[in-house]
């Protein structure tokens, strides 16, 4: 039996809804018969329904890369993904399709991610049409996504340069969940947006999680976003998970090292505090 003539089962609450296992990427070296160069090493990781698992690290740590593969937008070397219950780590491009129905993500920059030629509308329609809806149905549902992220109904004729970065991002979020995805990869998604509109949109993906029961893996290199958001973390560093652990525990109290300097090195309000943070970090760093 190949994986595309599997189909995606059924997953409880019991279940694990996604299985990395042993993961293994290589990119190609630059310049003839340079080394391969080993971005993810043997990681390992698993997401239930409903649940949240934040991928913390420094950037050219690899976190990009497990959503990728994850999403097939890179090659597995070696290792596997299963998601509700089906090996999908090197599934057919047709199988792909099929699985956008179940596995979306929201980028870093929304700008970058929607047509700028497209109505908001038709941005929304698209993946609805793909999966059969009639245009009715879909101007329906895209009213329906317009209003569960908060933007008004006349949005759907506008585009998207007429939007905010968090209006965008918010767009991203409604495609996303467009056709009812169960797992939704987040990479970076607040990461561009200002204070105040990273709140909104976080706010929004918890609302949104809370009522439908979707699974997000959670990518960003900021402990605080990280620790808002996750039920569990998995820390990082040079292509390995060094840590995982509850939210909580991970990000007041970590074991690892690294995920120490990680806490050490994040941006606090009090210049004093940041000061004394600043001067624990060089004390920890490796010599």
């Amino acid at each position: 039996m190949t994986t595309s003539d599997v189909t995606t089962g059924d997953v409880t609450a019991d279940d694990d809804l996604l299985v990395v296992e042993d993961l293994r990427v290589s990119f190609p070296g630059k310049g003839w018969r340079a080394p391969s160069n080993d971005v993810l090493d043997g990681v390992s990781l698993t997401i239930r329904p409903g649940e949240t698992l934040g991928m913390v690290g420094e950037s050219g740590s690899g976190k990009t890369t497990i959503g990728r593969a994850i999403l097939g937008l890179v090659p597995v070397r070696s290792g596997a993904i299963t998601f509700a219950g089906e090996r999908i780590e090197r599934a057919t491009a047709k199988r792909r399709r099929a699985l956008s129905k179940d596995i979306q993500v929201v980028f870093q920059d929304p700008l970058t991610s929607l047509n700028p030629s497209l109505t908001i509308g038709d941005t929304l329609s698209e993946p609805l049409l793909a999966q059969g809806y009639g245009r009715g149905e879909a101007r329906e549902r895209v009213g329906d996504l317009l209003d569960r992220v908060r933007l008004p109904s006349d949005a759907a004729g506008r585009l998207p340069r007429e939007f905010s970065g968090g209006q965008r991002q918010r767009v991203a979020i409604a495609r996303a969940l467009a056709i009812g995805p169960k797992l939704i990869v987040c990479d970076e998604p607040v990461s561009a947006l200002d204070l105040t509109t990273q709140k909104t949109v976080l706010d929004l993906l918890l609302e949104i999680q809370e009522q439908t029961g979707v699974s997000y893996l959670f990518v960003s290199h900021d402990l605080a976003v990280i620790r808002f958001m996750s039920h569990r973390v998995a820390v990082i560093h040079h292509g390995e998970i060094v840590e995982t652990g509850g939210a909580d525990e991970v990000t007041a109290s970590p074991r690892h090292p690294y995920t120490r300097r990680l806490l050490l090195s994040a941006p606090v309000a009090d210049v004093a505090e940041q000061r004394a943070r600043r001067e624990a970090f060089e004390r920890a760093r490796p010599r």
